[in-house]
């Protein structure tokens, strides 16, 4: 089947939505049109469309080939989710592809002794040579069924104190129904009941689990994230993040998968078609204005002020102490808080967007005529949005709480003391009280669990939390005051470490095994301040979790019942397809083309030079004999992907792999809340570029031959 062409990318791009709602984004933005005449557009909720409610008629009709049953059933049995990420058949012999940076953990996993696979790269040459990753699995969708009608007639006629265990009830059921249903000798079948809509719609999902997943080729560490963390979110890019696995069947022989992607004999050009097929993550543009509004005042900001203080202090160790952060791995501890920094800066810069809003409103504007409209439909959902902003009033009013309490209890980014102490005072407060020995102990070693940071970690992350309660309560507030003595937030965690027997493990296990631990210890006093004001938090938040719950269903509910399918439910981190084109975009005063190079790869090795995020390793430094440095390495489109699509296959109408999404641009951030694809991208590994890798760079001569001829 023939590619489609650019020659037809005026009507193409917009039939995809490209040019939604007569460019009032850019028109607004020009000063053209009022935030007030902003319309949302037809796609603005994605294209991260479902297998149960499949667009068949819409990649048809716009992009001029057969998408029935059959072609979305070839495309769901191809492709698999694994642990954090998304893969794709690619042989007849259970070949799998993925990302690099997805199986990062499973590649340390099969490292032996005296091997570094990360820095060197790995390729098996027999099939004896593959390696088995312990604890790992690959889930490969093989029915869908929506059972919304049989969920509501048991959740509705529930009375209201019983609907929660009625809906549960009524999940299990019907998961254990379709395992046995669909279970055989030997298989590893799991059901998983995935609420659409926030709760609108329920689908069952049936999964065929495969558990000997065995590592074939992965590229080195320095070429699946060249570019480092200065490069994320970003395009142009020049990453070989791929890598190869091989399912095996119960008998310890490749699987033989039912369906399998091709391998093209050329890849993309721009204006060309393509469908990614993964699992994006949890996204939000289905929630209400109001509750955006929250997130964009109170729960965004408070979030990236939160990584970014503790990004400093990480940042501030590494630097002072590198041989003892390269033995914690705190390269990629902080990568991930950085990479969570970033996308949740992009998701604020979204949210502070007036043009998003207004299109927000106006979709919600419209949602609301046609409840009004309907009598039906507004005597049940009449009141739905005043409802939510309620709640979101009251969340309002406790979002000091959130912000000064965030993350408390985390183990990775916040102190130890602080955790300490609080497991501390509850220790006491059970002795004092006379509790059973048994439940007296369990405190006592949950006092005694809490490790220790590095000083410069431990006075960093105790200084900012102090910061924090300053910031949200103010210096009078009485935790504020228990925390600070005083003081300046740097001086009161200095200070509280040395005067502590909690300030660290040994001294407290001395403390604990003596006695000498008391309710006077500074440390346990501060925990006594704030225990009681973190459960009443705690406590309101939760009141208003089940009710806000409830309306999301219901705004779920009325949302399918106005538009359908035309509109795909938020990201699930369930099997979705996405449609889109090749296509470059205008940023930074200049052009992003569609497609990079092995050449650019190279100038910005030579341009950065060594021992920068651009280095190379020794195998790519110089490029290797036969290597067409012309040969595409990345490519864009537009493609609606998200957080959990790393790995997911990019697909031509005949079912060709051409690429593997991962990444999106910082323009593509804004994707939590609304798909704008004028300049929004995902970012894919061209096929060509891991054609050429596998027979230049890696000698995996085998693997190029299963893949184009299928022999083996």
């Amino acid at each position: 089947m023939q590619l489609i062409r650019r020659a037809t990318s005026r009507s193409l791009l917009l039939a995809a939505g490209l040019l939604v709602a007569l460019s009032t984004q850019a028109a607004a933005q020009a000063g053209q049109t009022s935030l007030d005449d902003v319309r949302a557009g037809r796609f603005d909720f994605g294209k991260m469309w479902t297998f149960e409610y499949a667009p068949g008629d819409y990649f048809t009709e716009t992009y001029g080939f057969e998408a029935d049953d059959a072609w979305f059933e070839r495309a769901r049995l191809s492709v698999l989710r694994i642990p954090g990420c998304s893969a794709s058949f690619v042989s007849a012999n259970g070949l799998v592809a993925t990302n690099h940076h997805c199986v990062r953990g499973a590649i340390v996993r099969v490292t032996e002794e005296g091997e570094s696979l990360l820095d060197d790269g790995f390729y098996a040459p027999t099939l004896a040579d593959e390696r088995r990753i312990p604890n790992y699995y690959a889930d490969n969708l093989i029915a869908v069924a929506d059972v919304s009608d049989e969920v509501f007639a048991a959740i509705d006629q529930a009375v209201e104190a019983d609907r929660g265990d009625v809906e549960q009830q009524t999940l299990d059921a019907i998961g254990a129904r379709l395992k046995a249903q669909h279970s055989s000798p030997g298989d590893s079948i799991w059901v998983q009941m995935i609420p659409l809509y926030h709760g609108g719609r329920y689908s069952a999902y049936v999964f065929k689990r495969y558990t000997d997943v065995r590592l074939v080729v992965a590229a080195e560490l320095q070429m699946g994230f060249f570019g480092g963390d200065a490069d994320n979110f970003t395009y142009p890019r020049y990453d070989l993040d791929f890598a190869f696995l091989r399912i095996y069947d119960a008998d310890g022989n490749p699987h033989q998968p039912q369906h399998y992607l091709g391998w093209p004999e050329r890849g993309v050009e721009e204006g060309d078609v393509v469908f990614v097929i993964g699992n994006p993550g949890s996204t939000n543009r289905l929630r209400a204005v109001s509750q955006l509004e929250y997130q964009r005042d109170v729960q965004v900001p408070a979030l990236v002020r939160f990584m970014s203080s503790r990004l400093d202090v990480l940042r501030r160790f590494s630097a002072a102490e590198p041989e003892l952060a390269e033995a914690m791995g705190m390269v990629n501890r902080t990568f991930g808080l950085s990479n969570s920094l970033k996308a949740s800066t992009g998701r604020l810069a979204a949210l502070r967007d007036p043009m998003i809003l207004a299109k927000k409103k106006d979709s919600e504007r419209q949602l609301v005529d046609s409840i009004r409209a309907n009598p039906e439909l507004r005597a049940r959902y009449g009141t739905l949005f005043q409802q939510f902003a309620e709640i979101q009033h009251a969340r309002r009013e406790q979002g000091q709480y959130y912000g000064a309490f965030l993350a408390l209890g985390n183990r990775a980014f916040s102190s130890a003391t602080v955790r300490r102490a609080m497991a501390a005072h509850t220790y006491l407060q059970a002795q004092m009280r006379g509790a059973p020995a048994d439940s007296v102990e369990a405190l006592r070693q949950r006092v005694l669990a809490v490790g220790d940071f590095p000083s410069l970690i431990e006075v960093g992350f105790l200084t900012v939390r102090f910061e924090d309660f300053e910031r949200y309560f103010g210096p009078g507030d009485e935790i504020a005051r228990a925390a600070l003595r005083g003081q300046a937030p740097a001086v009161a965690a200095a200070t509280l470490l040395e005067e502590s027997v909690l300030g660290d493990s040994a001294r407290a296990a001395a403390a604990v095994a003596s006695g000498a631990l008391t309710t006077d210890d500074p440390a346990v006093w501060l925990a006594a301040a704030l225990m009681p004001v973190v459960a009443r938090a705690r406590a309101g938040q939760g009141q208003l979790g089940a009710p806000e719950d409830q309306l999301e269903s219901d705004l779920g509910r009325v949302r399918f019942e106005v538009y359908g399918r035309a509109i795909p439910p938020d990201g699930t981190f369930s099997p979705r397809i996405t449609d889109g084109v090749v296509q470059g975009y205008d940023y930074n005063g200049t052009l992003a083309p569609p497609y990079t190079t092995f050449f650019g790869l190279y100038d910005r090795y030579r341009s950065h030079g060594p021992d920068s995020e651009w280095d190379l390793p020794e195998r790519w430094r110089t490029p290797p004999e036969g290597l067409d440095l012309s040969t595409p390495l990345n490519f864009c489109s537009t493609a609606d992907t998200y957080g959990g699509n790393s790995g997911s296959p990019a697909v031509t109408p005949a079912l060709e792999l051409v690429g593997l999404n991962f990444d999106r641009n910082i323009e593509g951030l804004s994707r939590d809340f609304i798909y704008l694809p004028q300049q929004g991208r995902n970012v894919m590994v061209d096929v060509r570029a891991i054609h050429a890798a596998l027979q230049y760079g890696y000698g995996a001569d085998r693997i190029v031959v299963e893949l184009t001829t299928g022999g083996m």
